[in-house]
């Protein structure tokens, strides 16, 4: 007779998010994370990318059909979700490329749905190679139907400014922009400054309305990393998986960025790779 063993029962985090063929960023990036941090990771996809290197590395983008995101939530929900009866309840997701209002309201509607505690925002509002007008009808419907669902946002420098209003070129206007983004939205902000900001350190700043703490590490170059913001995001949404405070989760995915960008993986591309395998070994 052969012997059984009993099954496991780790954290569990949903990333809704677009696929990014080289594997640097977007679901990949997210689900590597999700494992190194020992958290069971789930992705619905939204829409697929893929960078095109004959017109200069922009994207090409296709979206998912409605009906086809709204089966995977239904799926994972069922399997993982409050009402499931699975041993660890699926209560934790990261929001990555929606690509278009429509995926927006699909996914809305699964968020008001879900039972979720934790709802973290990763609100990309920019996908170069979409046309201008539908690019910023995604931006204006991402600000009014998910970020006041979400729990968690991490905007990088483009959007913090997009979302707060305030033209971000130092240390003290980060600390402003995240102050705004949370008196929006409701939600703990880490608000990204990274290497756009002068000086010798990568600089973010966390605020959930409370506290604000500066998170500090020394630049490792000068030119961001693919995938640093996407994973960022889902260490934030790993650790709150695994019952972290947002203000642990912060500082523990800035570690874990930072280690991530220290051992970046380079390509053919004009750009290197942040490589999740070594971040906190």
């Amino acid at each position: 007779m052969e012997s059984m063993t009993s099954a496991v029962s780790p954290a569990i985090a949903l990333t809704i998010a677009g696929s990014e063929a080289t594997g640097g960023a977007g679901a990949q990036a997210d689900l590597k994370t999700f494992q190194e941090l020992g958290v069971f990771g789930i992705v619905n996809l939204t829409c697929i990318v893929s960078f095109d290197p004959k017109d200069d590395w922009n994207h090409r983008f296709v979206p998912v059909d409605q009906q086809v995101i709204a089966d995977q939530l239904e799926a994972t929900t069922a399997a993982y979700g409050a009402a499931s009866g699975a041993p660890s309840v699926l209560d934790t997701v990261k929001i990555g490329m929606l690509g278009s209002p429509a995926t927006i309201s699909t996914v809305e509607e699964a968020l008001r749905g879900g039972a979720f505690a934790n709802i973290v925002l990763d609100p990309v509002l920019i996908c170069k190679g979409q046309e201008p007008g539908h690019a910023l009808d995604t931006d204006q419907a991402l600000k009014a139907q998910i970020l006041p669902l979400a729990t968690f946002v991490t905007p990088n420098h483009f959007e913090a400014e997009s979302l707060s209003g305030i033209a971000i070129t130092d240390e003290e206007s980060l600390k402003a922009a995240a102050i705004r983004i949370h008196e929006l939205s409701g939600a703990a902000v880490l608000a990204k400054g990274g290497v756009r900001l002068e000086g010798a350190d990568a600089v973010d700043v966390f605020y959930d309305g409370e506290t604000l703490e500066v998170l500090r590490a020394p630049k490792v170059g000068e030119v961001a990393v693919s995938g640093a913001g996407c994973s960022l995001a889902a260490a934030v949404t790993a650790e709150l998986a695994k019952g972290a405070t947002p203000l642990e989760a912060a500082r523990t995915a800035k570690a874990f960025v930072t280690e991530g960008i220290r051992n970046r993986v380079a390509s053919g591309a004009p750009f290197d790779a942040l490589w999740q395998g070594v971040a906190l070994s």
